[in-house]
C-alpha cells in the first residue's frame, strides 16, 4: 500500500500543464522504475490498485450518508465533536 501511495503522490505532484511532452517522458521513466520489482510485489500492487478502484466506483457520486450506509459505518461522534471536525477540515466540505 505504501508504494501505491507513493505512486499516487508522484503523479499528483507532476505539473503536466507546463510541458505535456516532457512530463509524459518523465512519468514514463518513473513508472518504469516503479514497476521494476519482483513479480510478487508487482502482483500485490495490481491487486491493491484494483481494490482501490472498486472502492472508488462504490463511493463515486454518493453523499457521506450514503457511503456510511454502504459500508455500515455508524457516526459515534457527539454533536460538538462533529462540529470541531467540520471546522478543522472545512476544505473537505466545500
Amino acid at each position: 500500500m505504501t508504494k501505491v501511495i507513493k505512486y499516487s503522490m508522484k503523479h499528483l505532484e507532476d505539473d503536466t500543464s507546463v510541458n505535456v511532452h516532457h512530463s509524459i517522458l518523465h512519468v514514463d521513466e518513473f513508472d518504469k522504475t516503479f514497476v521494476n520489482v519482483h513479480y510478487s510485489i508487482l502482483h500485490a500492487l495490481i491487486l491493491t490498485v484494483n481494490f482501490l478502484n472498486e472502492l472508488v466506483d462504490r463511493i463515486k457520486g454518493k453523499t457521506l450518508e450514503e457511503i456510511c450506509k454502504e459500508f455500515d459505518v455508524n457516526n459515534d461522534f457527539i454533536h460538538e465533536e462533529e462540529e470541531d471536525i467540520h471546522k478543522e477540515n472545512a476544505w473537505v466540505f466545500e
